[in-house]
């Protein structure tokens, strides 16, 4: 995460002038945003899938990989809320170089997100709001390392789309909850954020869990016999999106698919 004079203030604990006028430009944070109480500061948002219905009226600022930069300077945030990728690289440059003031969030485990609550909490005067919202994160989350630990983790295939096959590399934080629910990512050696796998690489390293996005694309794999999920019954659908979306949110899909993956049998153990 990277964050300008108020992280410096936070560290000293030293109060900083809130946030009025909030841009986000991931879906994300604008969920931390409404998480803490705070919805009002928003004065536009990138839009991803459906919004949530509160901010229907907000201004749109383009969709995610397309922002709309003269729409954002017209709205005259005093807070930019940033994830790396949600926007092109060029654009984010040309923010820095505006002078805007920029919170750039992206978490890679778990114990990252109850410190962006406490954070974003101190920059939008809800200081009180995120220090709880992170102190229940991390508690819960313990609880499910404790509950959920296995002695030899599933192997699980995250799928995210079927035509070209895409998964998750091992720097997201979807691969941290993966391993809080006693599993670990197929392709956690990949370094991209979505690398796109080959069928054949699937197969050699032989999943005991396969999610999908829809149920169609779960069963696609149907047809796969010599694949230990096949075998095993196990395709399945991702039980909540919000396990892609770092708020507080995540918290209850991580618990979600958790009690999914506590019925999941392995190769070795039918």
């Amino acid at each position: 995460m990277r964050i300008l004079l108020a992280a410096l203030l936070l560290a000293l604990g030293l109060p900083s002038l809130a946030a009025q006028r909030v841009v986000s430009l991931a879906p994300s944070m604008t969920d931390s945003v409404l998480e803490l109480g705070a919805g009002a500061r928003l004065v536009g948002v990138l839009d991803g899938d459906a919004r949530p219905a509160q901010l229907a009226a907000l201004p749109s600022l383009g969709r995610y990989g397309q922002l709309n930069l003269e729409r954002l300077l017209s709205l005259r945030p005093d807070l930019v809320l940033v994830w790396p990728g949600s926007i092109p690289e060029a654009q984010m440059a040309r923010l820095r170089n505006l002078g805007l003031t920029l919170y750039v969030a992206e978490p890679h485990r778990l114990d990252d997100i109850p410190k962006q609550l406490e954070e974003l909490g101190a920059l939008l005067g809800a200081g009180e709001k995120g220090a709880a919202l992170a102190a229940d994160f991390r508690g819960r989350i313990a609880e499910l390392r404790r509950e959920y630990a296995r002695e030899r983790p599933l192997r699980l295939f995250y799928q995210v789309w079927n035509r070209p096959l895409y998964t998750l590399g091992g720097q997201q934080v979807v691969s941290d909850a993966l391993q809080v629910c006693g599993a670990r990512n197929l392709f956690d050696d990949l370094q991209l954020p979505a690398p796109q796998v080959g069928l054949e690489a699937v197969l050699a390293r032989d999943p005991e869990v396969i999610l999908a996005p829809t149920a169609e694309q779960a069963g696609e794999w149907q047809a796969m016999k010599q694949l230990s999920a096949t075998r095993l019954g196990q395709l399945w659908v991702l039980p909540d999106r919000n396990l892609e979306r770092p708020s507080h949110a995540m918290l209850a899909a991580t618990e979600k698919l958790c009690r999914l993956l506590a019925n999941a049998k392995t190769a070795d153990r039918p």
